[in-house]
């Protein structure tokens, strides 16, 4: 399952995109500001909420499953010496914080991109970050969501072919290179064929975007923001 915009009428969906920005903004500062269990634990909840009400759940985190690995090896990695102890469970404790609070920003992205649509973002970006920097923004933005999926359905096109064809006979290293290879190939005639795409259909760096307007949900959620990212600034300084 790719993770994506859903159209749906939930709670985030009713939200302005900038207010959804600046909710993920002060969760991400909570986050690295409560760094403990207890700390940690109140941000699940909230991080659980947040992807409830864009209507999401667990399904929508296996997008994310590249990213699972190596949140679980780096407690191992970092734990880890090469003489005596051989173990260090404090550094190991960490470091499995850390990664467990990365998967809590994941959870909250999750809720954005469920409850976002692509043209909403940009126009969220292109609002609040003025001139051409905005722009470029923006549209780099709306390119990246709607084209990485398009790359991530290319690699599993490509990891079922070498499978379909005997694959699994051949080296681990051998099937990385054929799927890495196929990938790029395919992401480079994306890319050509993104470019003259643009230049036919006459490009604009300030297209017409929708409308954006807070409204009464809006101002709940920003308040919330703002009490997590004075929280996160209280609890730094």
């Amino acid at each position: 399952m790719t993770l994506a915009y859903v159209s749906d009428d939930t709670a985030f969906h009713r939200l302005d995109p900038r207010t959804k920005l600046c909710w993920q903004v002060g969760f991400a500062a909570a986050a690295y500001a409560y760094t403990t269990p207890r700390g940690l634990a109140v941000l699940t909840l909230v991080a659980v909420g947040s992807l409830r009400l864009a209507g999401g759940g667990l399904r929508d985190l296996w997008s994310y499953r590249a990213a699972f690995p190596v949140l679980a090896v780096a407690p191992v990695v970092a734990g880890a010496t090469l003489g005596s102890p051989w173990v260090r469970p404090d550094r190991a404790a960490d470091t499995a914080l850390a990664s467990y609070r990365v998967l809590l920003i994941l959870v909250v992205a999750a809720g954005y991109v469920r409850s976002t649509p692509v043209r909403d973002s940009r126009a969220a970006i292109q609002h609040t970050v003025p001139g051409r920097s905005g722009q470029f923004l923006g549209a780099g933005v709306a390119l990246v969501f709607r084209f990485l999926p398009l790359l991530r359905r290319d690699l599993t096109a490509a990891r079922e072919a070498v499978r379909a064809r005997a694959g699994a006979e051949r080296a681990v290293t051998d099937r990385i290179r054929i799927v890495a290879t196929a990938g790029l190939d395919r992401a480079f005639e994306r890319a050509d064929r993104l470019g003259t795409a643009l230049a036919a259909r006459c490009f604009a760096w300030n297209p017409t975007l929708p409308r954006l307007a807070f409204g009464r949900i809006d101002g709940p959620v920003l308040a919330a923001s703002a009490l997590l990212l004075a929280a996160a600034v209280w609890r730094v300084a």
